[in-house]
C-alpha cells in the first residue's frame, strides 16, 4: 500500500466526486424545455466535437505512456464499439423506457462508450494517488471539472431523443461510475495498473472517434446543412482542446 488504510477512503471518496460531477452537464437542460429538429442537429455536432476533443486529449495522454499501447487499444476500441453497434442493430426487442428501439440503441452506444472512457479515467486518478495527495488532488479536481462537458455531451445526445434532464443526469453519474470503482486498486497497485494506462486511453479514444464519426455527425447532417455541422464540431473540438489545457 502506498499510504495508510484511511487514505483509501480519500481516493474512494475523491473520485466519486468526479463522477457525480458528470451529472453536471445535464443542468442546462433542466432550463430548456423545447429542443427542435435543427437545434438536434446542432446539439449533436457539439456532443461530436466534446466527443472528438476529448479523445485527442486521451491520445495525447497515452502517447506519453506508450505509443504501441496506445494504438492496440485504439484498434480494439474501435472493433468493440463496431462489434457492440452491430449486436444492437440486429435486436428489434430493445426497449428503455418510450424511447424508441433505434433511439434506445444509440442511448446505450453513447452511455457505454462513455462507460469505457471512464474506466480509463479511473485507473488515471489512482494512479495519481499513488503519486501523492498534492498530485492525487490536482489530477482529480481536474478530471472532474472535465467531466461536466463530457455529462453535456451525453445529455445532448439523449434529451432530445426523448430522455428526461434527470434521468440525463443520472445516466451522466451512472457512466462515470467506474471512476471510483478502479481508482482504490489502481492507487493500492499503482505498478501493475499504469501500463493498462496508454492501453485504455486508446481504447476509449478510438471507441469516441468510431461514435463521433458513425453515428453522432451523421444525425446532425440529416438535421442541419454539412457546412454548420462541421464547423460546430470544429468550435466545440477546439473549445473542449482549450478547457483540458487551462485545467491540464
Amino acid at each position: 500500500m502506498s499510504e495508510p488504510t484511511t487514505s483509501l477512503w480519500l481516493v474512494f471518496f475523491a473520485a466519486s466526486m468526479t463522477a457525480l460531477s458528470t451529472g453536471l452537464g445535464a443542468l442546462p437542460f433542466f432550463f430548456i424545455k423545447d429542443i427542435n429538429k435543427q437545434w438536434l442537429g446542432i446539439g449533436n455536432a457539439i456532443a461530436a466535437g466534446l466527443m472528438l476533443g476529448a479523445s485527442l486529449g486521451l491520445f495525447y495522454e497515452g502517447f506519453s505512456e506508450g505509443w504501441l499501447r496506445l494504438i492496440l487499444g485504439i484498434i480494439v476500441g474501435i472493433v468493440l464499439i463496431r462489434l457492440a453497434n452491430n449486436f444492437l442493430e440486429s435486436r428489434d426487442d430493445i426497449q428503455i423506457g418510450e424511447l424508441p428501439n433505434a433511439d434506445a440503441a444509440k442511448m446505450l452506444l453513447i452511455v457505454g462508450v462513455m462507460t469505457v472512457h471512464s474506466f480509463a479515467e479511473g485507473i488515471g486518478v489512482g494512479v495519481s494517488w499513488g503519486g501523492g495527495q498534492s498530485l492525487g488532488s490536482l489530477i482529480n479536481i481536474a478530471i472532474a471539472i472535465h467531466n461536466i462537458p463530457e455529462g453535456l455531451a451525453i445529455s445532448l445526445v439523449l434529451i432530445p431523443r426523448g430522455v428526461s434532464a434527470l434521468r440525463a443526469a443520472g445516466w451522466a453519474v451512472f457512466s462515470s461510475l467506474p471512476q471510483p470503482l478502479l481508482a482504490v486498486p489502481a492507487f493500492l497497485f499503482v505498478l501493475l495498473f499504469r501500463p493498462f494506462l496508454s492501453f485504455g486511453f486508446g481504447l476509449a479514444g478510438g471507441a469516441m472517434v468510431w461514435m463521433v464519426f458513425r453515428e453522432l455527425m451523421p444525425d446532425a447532417l440529416e438535421q442541419i446543412s454539412g457546412r454548420t455541422a462541421y464547423s460546430t464540431m470544429a468550435v466545440a473540438v477546439a473549445g473542449m482542446l482549450l478547457f483540458q489545457a487551462l485545467i491540464g
